[in-house]
């Protein structure tokens, strides 16, 4: 009885458990047909937008009425305030980069897809994406789709 659960035992032992993740492929995966707009304009330009905007408050009447049209203080109440949507869009921009900047981890060659596809102009060539622990790296293919490819074959 002893040699059999002993046995029992063993053969349990080297069977594995069934549960343990699946580890994706390392093959080459498209991620789109077209690598076209991949990496976005490198984000959005705050001081284009700051000139923008104090151009279109110095051609208008400010609102506050002890505020004279053309005068120092139009200028300066038109700086403030442009001032402060050029900062706001200074702290998005830095975030947005932050959030670039993270790993991309997955626990499945699917969620990695799907992020991937539906985040192109989030992510560079050569951006490095984990899957389930294994490293592939974006990158275009010859005939210039996006792809994701394992780091080492």
């Amino acid at each position: 009885m002893k040699s059999i659960a002993l046995l029992t035992l063993v053969v349990m032992a080297s069977a594995g458990c069934a549960h343990t993740q699946q580890l994706p492929e390392r093959k080459v995966y498209v991620i789109s047909d077209d690598s076209s707009g991949v990496g976005g304009s490198g984000g959005y330009d705050c001081a284009a937008e700051q000139i923008k905007c104090f151009d279109r408050c110095w051609n208008r009447a400010p609102p506050l009425t002890s505020i004279k049209r053309g005068t120092g203080k139009h200028h300066e109440y038109c700086t403030e305030e442009c001032r402060k949507e050029y900062m706001e869009c200074i702290e998005e921009q830095e975030q947005l980069e932050r959030e670039r900047k993270k790993d991309r981890h997955f626990s499945n060659i699917n969620a990695a897809l799907g992020w991937l596809r539906n985040h192109q102009t989030e992510v560079a060539v050569g951006t490095i994406v984990l899957v389930a622990g294994v490293a592939f790296v974006v990158a275009t293919g010859g005939s210039g789709a996006l792809i994701l490819a394992p780091l080492a074959l």
